[in-house]
């Protein structure tokens, strides 16, 4: 939801993108996108440790009750998921179609003051926009692709919370802030509320609260939301809601948690995978693929805006997808995961949160090395995070993302004789990251090898 809220006065207030549609599209001056990005990283910086917090609280607190919802795999994908989106949004690699500040400069009627009344205002707005964003990405082929990620889990938790979208490349849905814009809401309090809005959202992805009396009738809750993270016939798309429930009430897409129907998680489309890179553009793929086998031309170019899940009839007979039938008897994605991989697995999130919070933390001196070194360094994130989560799904080709990734990490070290300044903390640190880099392609390369070897005698004694 950040890429909706945007100022045309980047000098009063950090803007949360860094385009605006007005006659063209402006790129604003880098210094200010630079405050942008370092105003955001330190928020995150206070935000991560709270939220890594507070999911391994909840895998504790499961385990001491008996109640184990959290799947160690799973629960390291969402959270590399999470820092795939935060980087992202850092980095500001969303080109905003239609700025808020645009809207309020050529389109307000009236100018209220920023009173309490307008912070409740644009909340409401926010919510609002947040409802009908999130109905149309899941009623609509295409904008299901920005959606996917968030229900890929199937298990229900703190952490699926994490999984957020780095597919949502061009943002369309800005015009939906019209009545706040209409009424004249200060851009700075749309961007004020925008990620209070968007964190308010968490807390309630877990299984541990049950219904909550009268509030069931005015926010979402988690009773609420199980329902819509569910993939029973009954609870398909309903509760859309993000932080007030009547928006479901008043739309007819309200639905309640039934004692004879135990929610299910995931998509019926299994991800099959821990990648939440591969994920955020999995069913993009499909369409494409689908668009490109179509003997329809018509379908070529409807496909795209028609229901979700609709694919073409000609290519849904030659080229099918699994698709759960049954909710009830399913497998769910359980590669084999050795003790071993398990801890490296959590050795190597832990290094990348290492890796993440040292750009968050240092944005501008990284800046000031050059500015295509922000993007270099979020290159390194995401193929960590690839390699890692391709490790897990046992994949061989994930010693080759491993080298790519250390290899680009060596060259940085090599190049600049230090890792973005950190040296001015640590004067050993090259030595250190050297080491573990090597280290890395080396334990790297004995899991793929010996996964290789365990499948290859799996399929043979099959």
């Amino acid at each position: 939801m950040l890429g909706l809220f945007t100022s045309k006065h980047m000098k009063t207030y950090p803007e949360f993108i860094i385009f605006q549609l007005r006659g063209w599209l402006n790129l604003y001056d880098f210094s200010s996108f630079v405050l942008l990005m370092e105003t955001y990283g330190k928020i995150l910086l206070i935000a991560m440790p709270a939220f890594l917090f507070l999911v391994l609280f909840e895998k504790w607190y499961g385990w001491r009750k008996g109640k184990d919802t959290v799947r160690n795999m799973d629960m390291i994908s969402s959270l590399s998921s999470g820092v795939t989106n935060v980087t992202k949004d850092v980095l500001g690699l969303t080109i905003q179609i239609l700025a808020y500040g645009w809207l309020v400069q050529n389109l307000a009627i009236y100018h209220i003051k920023s009173t309490w009344l307008t912070y409740v205002v644009a909340f409401l707005t926010i919510d609002f926009a947040g409802y009908w964003v999130h109905r149309w990405s899941h009623h609509i082929n295409v904008f299901w692709n920005l959606h996917i990620i968030h229900h890929s889990s199937e298990e229900f938790n703190l952490a699926c919370a994490l999984r957020q979208s780095i597919s949502v490349l061009f943002n369309p849905f800005s015009f939906l802030l019209l009545p706040a814009a209409l009424l004249g809401v200060p851009t700075i309090v749309i961007a004020t509320i925008g990620p209070l809005h968007l964190f308010a959202q968490f807390w309630y992805h877990t299984q541990h609260i049950n219904k909550m009396g009268f509030l069931e009738n005015i926010i979402v809750t988690p009773s609420h939301h199980r329902v819509h993270h569910a993939i029973n016939k009954e609870y398909l798309d309903k509760n859309l809601g993000q932080i007030f429930i009547f928006w479901d009430k008043l739309f007819g897409t309200y639905q309640k948690e039934l004692k004879e129907k135990p929610p299910v998680y995931g998509i019926t489309r299994p991800a099959a995978t821990w990648n939440p890179i591969k994920i955020n553009f999995q069913h993009l793929w499909l369409l494409m693929k689908d668009a490109w086998r179509t003997k329809s031309w018509k379908d070529k170019f409807t496909l795209w805006f028609k229901p979700t899940g609709y694919r073409p009839a000609d290519v849904d007979e030659k080229y099918p997808v699994y698709k759960i039938d049954d909710v009830y008897r399913f497998d769910k994605y359980a590669p084999k995961a050795s003790t071993a991989l398990n801890l490296w697995s959590w050795i190597q999130l832990m290094m990348i949160l290492f890796f993440v919070s040292f750009l968050f933390g240092n944005i501008a001196g990284i800046n000031n090395l050059g500015s295509s070194y922000i993007f270099w360094y979020g290159a390194f994130i995401f193929l960590s995070v690839y390699s890692m989560t391709d490790l897990m799904d046992r994949n061989p080709y994930a010693i080759g993302w491993e080298i790519l990734r250390c290899g680009l990490g060596t060259g940085f070290l090599i190049y600049q004789d230090d890792w973005f300044g950190a040296s001015g903390y640590l004067d050993s640190i090259k030595y250190i990251l050297g080491s573990y880099f090597i280290m890395s392609i080396c334990v790297t390369g004995w899991f793929a090898y010996t996964h290789y070897r365990e499948d290859r005698l799996l399929s043979v004694s099959a």
